[in-house]
């Protein structure tokens, strides 16, 4: 039995002068194998994270919000999976690591939340003070 691997060049110096930081909005194309079918699939969220510098075992860490929920994905810079990275807006942050951004989510959909409740619990009280204000007229 011969174990063969399916190598596929990757451009090594150029994904290592990418300039690719923690803030910068990014599309990560993919490559998924299905069926023996290849396509490629576009993630674009925003870069929480780089690590490992340049050599061999780099990764980022990309974030986005699908449907509500935050998904994150750790990528090898120099996987033969990803076709390519592209850089789609720069961002300036003053941080390495911008893991805050999870906590900083998750309090503004409490809050939006909190603001909707309360919305809909204003709401049937208005229209039973409006109910018996009629009632009132109606009776005089």
């Amino acid at each position: 039995m011969k174990a063969t691997a399916k190598t596929a060049n990757v451009n090594i110096e150029e994904r290592r002068t990418q300039d690719i930081r923690p803030g910068d909005v990014v599309k990560v194309h993919q490559k998924i194998q299905e069926k023996g079918k290849t396509r490629i699939q576009i993630f674009e969220g925003m870069v929480l994270a780089r690590k490992h510098g340049v050599e061999a075992g780099a990764t980022i860490t990309v974030r986005r919000v699908a449907n509500g929920y935050g998904v994150e994905k750790i990528y090898p810079m120099y996987s033969p999976l990803i076709e390519k990275i592209e850089v789609v807006r720069r961002a300036k942050v003053r941080k390495a690591k911008l893991y805050y951004v999870r906590d900083k989510a998750q309090k503004e959909l409490s809050k939006r939340m909190r603001a909707e409740m309360m919305r809909k619990d204003e709401t049937p009280a208005e229209e039973v003070v409006s109910a018996d204000t009629n009632h009132n007229e109606s009776s005089n």
